[in-house]
């Protein structure tokens, strides 16, 4: 009798993508440090790849430790590490001078951490796509509608869901007759927010409380995108955020309780980037999990958050913010398909609140992933 042996089911190989090129370069790397700690080691062959800000990509150390905000430091890919390309049939490939390159083995799926331009945008997403690669999160067109914050409210609006009155000032539209752009800004009346129209993090993001600071504002958020929006201000408005986690069975996604964030204090007006991520604006937020709110107003929050999220037909996970004003009307502010995992993000507190550790939250979008189809859907 000839003995027979069954060799072990390797685990699923995850690449965890982040860095990239956009100015929320450091951001997700932190983001990454939080995934990398929690993602499940034993279930998962976990593959690091860091982007440069230069667009260099790295074989990234699988430590986390060097990827955390230190000291004030904001982190951020190790250039020196070995450089690795994707080759055919979903491999890896670690490719340095002078050395046989090196095959790291086929990756069932991309967890792409990336924030803002080049890497949310849809534009990796479409790489992955055309490489016929497994990866979290939403495709092309809801990934580059999530990261235009134009139309997104163009179709947010055709959705039914109400929106704050805004102006687009287009680089060329600035430049030929940037007179008629403060005129139509002024419509809206004051104070406005002024953003880059496809960018995250609140970098770029200035309020204005008047015509003279205008100008000034759309020169900061043109560092960060040549497309600018202007977004009229809610009346004293109460800024609302849920997640949306998508189910493996093709039931309707869940929505998370809602969570509530308030600013006061350190010359902060609004959720900027210091309050958001760095140790010293946490004294001037308070976030208030789940939110304090009548039922009936958090159950309309959260219904249209699924409105909003199939609206851009997005998959897999989302966080969608909005105002609720002082007459207690619900007010989409935008939807973020790659929400941040810091420790201050809302993203995981929402979901740690609903019942969702960080640790089963990773596994559940990975999962989603890997059981999703690739191509058309």
């Amino acid at each position: 009798m000839v003995s027979q042996t069954t060799e072990e089911p390797r685990k699923p190989r995850v690449a965890i993508v982040f860095g990239g090129r956009s100015s929320e370069h450091a951001i997700s790397c932190i983001t990454a440090a939080n995934v990398l700690r929690v993602i499940d080691r034993d279930k998962y062959d976990v593959v690091p790849i860091g982007i440069s800000t230069e667009g260099q990509w790295v074989l990234e150390s699988s430590d986390p430790a060097h990827l955390a905000l230190t000291d004030g430091r904001l982190p951020t890919v190790d250039i020196a590490a070995a450089p690795v390309l994707f080759g055919s049939n979903r491999e890896l490939v670690v490719s340095e001078a002078d050395q046989v390159p090196q095959t790291l083995g086929e990756m069932d799926v991309i967890f792409p951490l990336l924030h803002g331009p080049w890497g949310e945008d849809g534009t990796i997403q479409g790489m992955f796509e055309m490489a016929d690669m497994r990866y979290v999160g939403a495709g092309v067109l809801a990934s580059a509608v999530g990261m235009d914050k134009h139309y997104m409210k163009v179709i947010f609006e055709a959705a039914g869901l109400e929106v704050t009155p805004y102006v687009v000032i287009r680089a060329r539209d600035w430049q030929r007759d940037a007179q008629s752009r403060r005129e139509a800004v002024g419509k809206l009346g004051y104070p406005v927010f002024v953003k880059p129209a496809r960018g995250g993090s609140s970098l770029g993001v200035s309020k204005v409380n008047g015509p003279d600071e205008l100008d000034d504002a759309v020169a900061v958020a043109q560092r960060h995108d040549p497309k600018v929006i202007v977004e009229a201000s809610a009346t004293r408005p109460r800024e609302i955020e849920v997640g949306i986690l998508g189910r493996v069975d093709g039931e309707p996604a869940d929505v998370s309780v809602c969570a509530e964030i308030v600013v006061q204090g350190g010359g902060h007006d609004f959720y900027d980037f210091e309050t958001k991520y760095l140790p010293e604006g946490e004294q001037f937020t308070t976030l208030s999990v789940p939110a304090d709110l009548p039922p009936a107003i958090a159950e309309e929050i959260r219904a249209k958050a699924l409105i909003a999220f199939d609206a851009i037909e997005c998959e897999g996970l989302a966080r969608v913010d909005f105002f609720l004003d002082a007459a207690n009307r619900v007010i989409v502010n935008e939807i973020n398909t790659m929400p941040g995992f810091t420790p201050q993000s809302m993203f995981p507190r929402v979901w740690a609140a609903s019942g969702i550790d960080y640790t089963e939250l990773v596994d559940r979008l990975i999962t989603l992933a890997l059981t999703r189809p690739t191509g058309l859907r």
